[in-house]
């Protein structure tokens, strides 16, 4: 299991640099600790056997190099190991999965771990070594292949307050899975199987075909849509990245959990924001809000160059160029999907497509007259000028191909009032990695071309020309002046309308939960400025309108909710981990009005789907249910259905309410809050996030320091 047989302890210093409290948080943890060893022993095939998720039995077997009888007494004992012998081999880029020499140790001292062994060059008996709670109980000849076998039993069973907070067993399995998951795609050439319960749930050949490996671990219908990465350092951008390759999905192959972003450097399974930013930024829009792709990628750094040194779990690290990396990335991500003709230049279904590209003749950029981002508007500017959007930034498509796209879909601004944009979704779920960009070509005033700048990757942030002060700009033909910052701040209002074409009175409005508001207009088409009695409120559109819409769902629900028959059974193929949960989870499925029949252990015919507030789902959300369920289990057997189906509600009333970035009238802003004011808890969202935020005018006035001693006014 071990890289080669000169287990060693550490010396003092290298100890102090690298060990960080190594802690088996869940069977995943020790999963995780003993591929990485079959790996680095050079194994050929991996077999990992669990149940009940892992916290009865975890058993890996491998063909590695194996273990003599020393090296197995060597192995459990604190800080050792074969991988590195000092700073000099930590500070040049660690080679290896394992380095810290802690995994035995730990996870023999919280369960109760056997190893048989026997190394690969030895034709007699191997060794079987018992380490019960931190103590070798017994060690004695055994007949065993080469190669090693760890089995780990009744895990924490020492510590009952750590077992105490596991998982249901679905969701203990789905991070056992993940595990495996990733060393499996990271190594095509290791034949690696899975098996839970009996029942194997995946198998990789172990032939080098990283398509096979796919196939294998997601199915057939992910496989298929997979786009090949390759970019060395000439196709690469500036930065310390010397390749990007791998596999990338169509866009319309996609998920609600970013689980499926298997990103590694180096040849380690990591996370680094830097990457996940960069593959996000190259879909652009391309994907709804909160929607990510299936990814396997793998990047190649000097090893001065990169940090693994970052958390016990070495699953986190740092490089010395963050922001080049995410150049790196996303250039060689964009290249394929574009070689591939799969990023267009218009919206995703549902949405409208920005103007983020637009410059206004007329306007002197040099003499500083643009429209600076993010300037509050008052209601009136935005009434005729923006459309809902995602929150997600402009697409960032080749040119070339806008022509040949269908025009942006438009949305009526009417639509995006209480319980409307039906098809949005919520920029609130989507992370804030969505660095999309806009690189169409423009014009300047003088003729000249440019190229827009790249956007923020915060998802509710615009440019200029998205702004709802930007509509008031020229038109195309430069018949009206731009007017001067000053002007566009401060100009006499025009008359509001509400939605049903009335004029807007500005007046106050009382509540009954709520404190009386008058509104003074939006910011950013995100956030609702309002007066109150007592100071200034500001609140958060989109999760106001979640919280109406949570409440609606709730009330639907209170009895058996409407169900639609389907024409014909739609049959889903599931990747192993929500196979798993659909077992774990069928009871709760029925409960929200999803009905459907295993075919086989990957698939599934769905019969009947929920009919929510007038609208039918799609039977594919089966799959966005059962990763909501995972992701939100809290405590193992604590999850009642009905406790499981609010979950999914509160996931359910993001995609149709209002967005960040969405310019809304008068009258659909006071409909908002009335329908705020009727809810139970009007002051958070299903998630918990906050609706409002209140300034009183103590504060205020401190603020501007009106308290100043001697200040009159």
């Amino acid at each position: 299991m071990t890289g080669n047989t000169d287990i060693h302890q550490l010396d003092e210093d290298t100890v102090a640099r690298i060990a960080a409290g190594e802690v088996v948080e869940r069977p995943a943890s020790a999963v995780k600790e003993l591929v990485e060893n079959s790996l680095d022993a050079d194994a050929s095939s991996v077999d990992v056997t669990v149940e009940d998720g892992g916290t009865e039995l975890i058993r890996v077997a491998d063909d590695g190099h194996g273990m003599s009888e020393a090296d197995l007494r060597a192995a459990v004992r604190e800080h050792t190991t074969s991988k590195i012998d000092g700073l000099e081999d930590l500070e040049s880029g660690v080679a290896t999965l394992g380095f810290r020499g802690e995994a035995l140790h730990t996870i023999g001292s919280v369960s109760r771990l056997t190893i048989r062994s026997r190394p690969r060059d030895s034709e007699g008996a191997g060794t079987e070594l018992v380490y019960e709670g931190g103590d070798v109980t017994s060690v004695e000849p055994t007949g065993c292949p080469a190669g090693a076998i760890v089995e780990v039993d009744d895990l924490f069973y020492n510590t009952p307050a750590r077992r105490k907070f596991l998982k249901t067993t679905a969701t203990e399995f789905a991070h056992v899975n993940r595990v495996v998951t990733r060393y499996a795609l990271a190594n095509p050439d290791v034949a690696v199987s899975l098996t839970h319960d009996g029942r194997e749930v995946f198998a990789t050949t172990g032939q080098g075909d990283l398509q096979a490996a796919v196939l294998s671990v997601y199915g057939r219908e992910v496989a298929s849509s997979m786009i090949p990465v390759e970019a060395d350092s000439d196709a690469l951008p500036p930065g310390p990245l010397e390749s990007v390759s791998g596999l990338v999905s169509h866009p319309e192959t996609n998920r609600s959990s970013r689980d499926y972003l298997a990103t590694y450097v180096n040849g380690r399974a990591v996370t680094a924001d830097a990457v996940r930013e960069g593959i996000m930024g190259a879909y652009g829009t391309q994907l709804g809000g909160g929607r990510y792709p299936f990814v396997t990628l793998f990047l190649e750094a000097p090893g001065d160059a990169v940090d693994v040194n970052v958390h016990p779990r070495k699953r986190e690290v740092r490089f010395d160029d963050d922001d080049a990396v995410r150049r790196q990335v996303d250039s060689a991500v964009e290249s394929a999907l574009l070689e591939a003709g799969l990023l267009r230049s218009r919206a995703p279904r549902g949405r409208s497509a920005p103007g983020e590209a637009r410059i206004e003749p007329g306007r002197d950029r040099s003499a500083g007259t643009e429209t600076p981002e993010h300037e509050p508007t008052t209601l009136e500017e935005s009434t005729d000028a923006a459309t809902p959007s995602d929150g997600a930034d402009a697409d960032e498509s080749d040119p070339a191909d806008s022509a040949a796209d269908d025009a942006p879909s438009t949305t009526d601004p009417a639509n995006a009032s209480v319980g409307g944009a039906a098809d949005s979704s919520g920029a609130d779920t989507a992370d804030t990695e969505r660095a999309s960009r806009s690189k169409a070509d423009v014009s300047e005033p003088d003729g000249t071309s440019t190229t827009t700048a790249e956007t923020s990757a915060d998802p509710d942030r615009r440019t200029d020309g998205e702004t709802a002060a930007g509509a008031m700009a020229t038109d195309s033909k430069g018949d009206r002046d731009t007017p001067s910052p000053t002007e566009r701040a401060f100009r006499a209002a025009t008359e509001q309308r509400t939605l049903t074409g009335e004029a807007a009175t500005g007046e106050e409005t009382e509540f009954d939960s709520l404190p009386s508001l008058r509104v003074l207009g939006q910011l950013h088409d995100t956030y609702l400025v309002c007066e109150a009695p007592d100071g200034l409120v500001l609140i958060d559109q989109h999760a106001a309108d979640e919280r109406v819409n949570y409440e609606r769902l709730q009330e639907a629900f209170a009895d058996d909710p409407t169900a639609q028959a389907l024409a014909e059974p739609v049959e889903l193929e599931l990747t192993a981990a929500e196979a798993e949960a659909f077992t774990h989870y069928r009871e709760a499925l029925s409960r929200l009005g999803f009905y459907a029949d295993r075919v086989d252990d990957r698939t599934v015919a769905v019969t009947t789907v929920p009919a929510v507030l007038e609208e039918t789902l799609e039977p594919d959300r089966l799959r966005d249910v059962l990763t909501s369920f995972v992701d939100g289990d809290h405590a193992a057997g604590a999850e009642t259905v009905d406790a499981l189906a609010d979950q999914f509600l509160g996931d359910l009333a993001c995609y149709p309410s209002i967005t960040g970035n969405t310019s809304l009238t008068e009258g659909s802003v006071v409909d908002l809050l009335e329908a705020l004011d009727d809810c139970e808890n009007p002051y958070s969202c299903p998630h918990g996030r906050p609706v409002i935020v209140q300034f009183d005018e103590a504060e205020l006035e401190a603020r501007f320091e009106r308290d100043y001693p001697g200040h009159g006014g």
